[in-house]
């Protein structure tokens, strides 16, 4: 009894002697989330890469489940609607990035978390206009649309930017374009509307940088932008011996998340090795398994951190699988009970460079031929081996044959050149984890909740509405002026007052006053999509 008296006393003067604020609760404590997606990866290549390494994965030791990919059309997704469905928790359309499959903007979980409060960033090896990281900052109808995006991903506002994709940036540079994930095209002008988005990247308070030296010395402004290259960062084995200003995406995430997790707002940060599937579609072992022990580095980078920060979840995934690799091919269905793994990664570890890195170095008289092919790996050739490569016809002709070659030696199988169907491993780590065998629309739904809000109700429900019928239903006379031109703008007029939108800017004109908006306008061709505060 005496107890409790004594306990009755102290609550009371507790009560008395403090002001009500203090007895509020303390706030909850910041959030991260970490999303790191390896794009274009089956199963078997993870395999061939632990053998390489010659120990565990981190990734194996966060392995939780699997994650079905198909889209919206199609058993075999693309990039752009893979990533869109991470992006949204929408299945969508081939090439649409962040689009329903009717052509309306979806919110991502990116710009969710931009819009609670959170620092956001992206990392790719990719351009960062391309259809991975695209998918969580921009929205358009296709992935190609690499100065939209551009544009975009500029004006959303970002904390934290890294990869390649200079080209898109500045007016008027003309590039080598690249199709789904890595195969050469034709040359194109980079940034048609003439808008110089550097300028506005310094204007915006960055820390522009364009080397790794820049990116390991320590920042002034809380705001970071590396652009290292002009289209995409090289592979890892090529980076090391060929492009050493280039960082790797160790480093790369090892940046964002320094500068991301100072302060108390909490961060999202999604990281994205890209050149897996780049190397999947050549059917290049060597290049395969460079970026998936680079892709494995990030990964331990946000393991790291999230074990010592306590309140970060990681998510690790892929986004469809890429070329059918197969431990064993036709020429071991006699004998593939006798090779132990040595017979599938000796032949890979001569290599000193991906194919493309080592074709990269071949003079136009060829006179280093036999060294090119044996820095891939290929010494020993046999007279017809030899006869082969040296009849290849174009450096595509000629790849390919390396190729072959080198996955004949290492006894491993491919089934295509393009994308495959299977479900992925999903990797987690932290509370609120995703597990089990989930839809990859299930991701940003867990990392939705785990941070707070929602994507589907309340505030966030219907964000983007057709700007059109929505002024017009207001009593103004809305055009779309310069719609065939490279910078569209919606005008509504109503009496005295003017209101211009301008494409893919964050932003509105109201008669001579800029007002500025919580998301970027997106214009499809037809019709013009802004968000309007309910």
């Amino acid at each position: 009894m005496k107890t409790l008296k004594h306990l009755t006393i102290l609550l009371a003067l507790l009560s008395t002697s403090l002001p009500a604020s203090n007895l509020k609760a303390a706030p909850p404590s910041h959030k991260n989330v970490i999303l790191l997606i390896m794009d274009g990866t089956n199963s078997d290549i993870l395999t061939l890469s632990r053998w390489y390494r010659g120990t565990d994965l981190q990734l194996d030791e966060i392995l939780v489940g699997g994650v079905r990919t198909y889209s919206d059309q199609s058993a075999i997704t693309d990039s752009a609607a893979a990533g869109s469905a991470m992006a949204t928790g929408v299945k969508t359309k081939a090439d649409y990035i962040s689009m329903n499959p009717d052509g309306h903007p979806v919110l991502t979980v990116l710009e969710g978390a931009k819009l609670s409060g959170y620092k956001t960033g992206i990392v790719s090896t990719s351009p960062v206009q391309h259809a991975t990281p695209a998918a969580f900052t921009s929205h358009t109808l296709s992935r190609d649309e690499f100065g939209d995006i551009g544009e975009q991903q500029v004006y959303q506002g970002l904390d934290v930017v890294l990869g390649g994709g200079a080209a898109w940036l500045k007016p008027q540079v003309k590039v080598h374009t690249k199709d789904d994930d890595g195969m050469l095209k034709t040359k194109q002008v980079s940034r048609e509307d003439g808008e110089n988005l550097v300028t506005e990247i310094g204007a915006s308070g960055y820390d522009l940088i364009l080397n790794r030296e820049g990116l390991l010395r320590k920042g002034k402004s809380s705001k970071l932008w590396g652009v290292f290259a002009p289209e995409d960062i090289a592979y890892e084995l090529d980076r090391k011996a060929l492009k050493p200003n280039e960082p790797s995406l160790a480093e790369m995430t090892h940046a964002a998340i320094g500068r991301l997790s100072h302060g108390r707002e909490g961060f999202f940060l999604m990281v994205e090795g890209s050149k897996v599937d780049w190397a999947a579609h050549k059917n290049d072992p060597v290049g395969m398994v460079s970026e998936v022990l680079s892709f494995d580095d990030a990964v331990g980078e946000a393991l790291e951190f999230a074990k010592k920060d306590g309140n970060t979840m990681v998510v690790a995934v892929t986004d469809h699988g890429n070329s059918g690799l197969t431990l064993g091919n036709h020429g071991t269905n006699d004998n593939y009970k006798s090779l132990p793994s040595e017979k599938f990664i000796e032949p890979l570890k001569k290599a000193k460079l991906t194919v493309k890195g080592a074709t990269s170095q071949l003079k136009k008289d060829h006179s280093n031929f036999k060294e090119v092919l044996s820095s891939y790996g290929l010494g020993n050739l046999s007279s017809g081996e030899y006869r082969t490569m040296k009849d290849a016809k174009s450096m595509d002709d000629l790849e390919n044959e390396m190729v072959k070659l080198m996955s004949k030696r290492a006894n491993l199988g491919f089934t295509t050149n393009g994308h495959t169907g299977e479900d992925v491993f999903l990797y987690a780590y932290g509370q609120g984890r995703p597990s089990g065998l989930i839809e990859n629309t299930d991701i940003p739904r867990v990392i939705s909740e785990y941070m707070g809000f929602s994507l589907k109700t309340g505030q966030f429900a219907d964000w983007y509405v057709n700007g059109v019928k929505f002024y017009r239903d207001k009593g103004f006379f809305v055009e779309i002026a310069g719609r065939t031109s490279k910078n569209p703008v919606m005008v509504a007029k109503k009496e005295d007052e003017v209101l211009r939108f301008p494409e893919n800017k964050n932003f509105y004109w109201r008669n001579d006053e800029k007002v500025g908006l919580k998301s970027v306008n997106v214009y499809d061709g037809e019709t013009f999509y802004v968000h309007v505060e309910k």
